[in-house]
């Protein structure tokens, strides 16, 4: 039985964010749904991106390539659909794989990229409500939004989700995979993964994706952004 849809008091911003494998994207979806919101997946724009431009035989280490790249970029996003077209092409299908979460890591680091999508994902939270996840949405994306949540989970438990999500891929190298792409995205200069001061702390690991669910209802719901069910 799908749960009838949870009234919010106004309209709202939400940011999710956190490293690979804590559940984001499941849990920010339901979320969405489940509050009548827009979602917008920013790891999908960086992985497209990414691709696009390794495609395009652009060196991901080089800014001034990737400035050169992104200046002629058109990056389209479907809040509704969830769809990511970069030039023309539909990327929705072909982002979930761990080369192109190497390439996005390396990509997402460098300014010129990190400029081209900061702009979209802002003008797509002026369109309306939304819930928006990422690694720096509470921090330098939307700053302001009305609640931010930071998940967070043990690495076993992240690998483990991660994998399931991954074909051909063995589970050790996706620990191995995961562990590179928290040192990068952590220690980067531009934007790191870094817990907004304001978001709250939500540990997923013993967790399933309702249980989490439930978990941001109750602290929207004691801020008064949600009304009681």
């Amino acid at each position: 039985m799908t749960p009838s849809r949870t009234k919010t008091t106004r309209a709202l911003v939400v940011a999710v964010d956190g490293p690979g494998g804590v559940g984001k994207t499941t849990v920010s979806k339901l979320l969405a749904r489940r509050l009548g919101l827009g979602y917008v997946d920013t790891g999908a724009m960086y992985r497209a991106v990414a691709l696009a431009a390794h495609r395009a035989g652009v060196d991901l280490e080089s800014t001034e390539e990737l400035s050169a790249f992104c200046s002629g970029a058109k990056v389209e996003y479907d809040i509704g659909s969830g769809s990511v077209r970069v030039n023309g092409e539909d990327y929705t299908g072909v982002i979930r794989t761990a080369e192109a979460g190497r390439l996005a890591s390396i990509a997402s680091s460098r300014a010129p990229v990190r400029k081209l999508l900061t702009g979209l994902q802002r003008e797509l939270a002026r369109e309306g409500s939304v819930v928006m996840e990422g690694r720096d949405i509470g921090t330098v994306v939307l700053p302001g939004a009305d609640i931010k949540f930071f998940l967070d989970a043990p690495g076993s438990v992240r690998a483990g989700r991660r994998h399931g999500e991954l074909s051909g891929e063995d589970l050790a190298s996706v620990g191995r995979e995961l562990e590179e792409r928290d040192r990068r995205d952590s220690r980067r200069e531009n934007s790191p993964l870094v817990r907004a001061d304001d978001a709250i702390y939500v540990d997923t690991g013993s967790l399933d994706a309702q249980g989490v669910l439930a978990v941001l209802l109750d602290h929207m719901r004691r801020r008064g952004l949600i009304a009681d069910d």
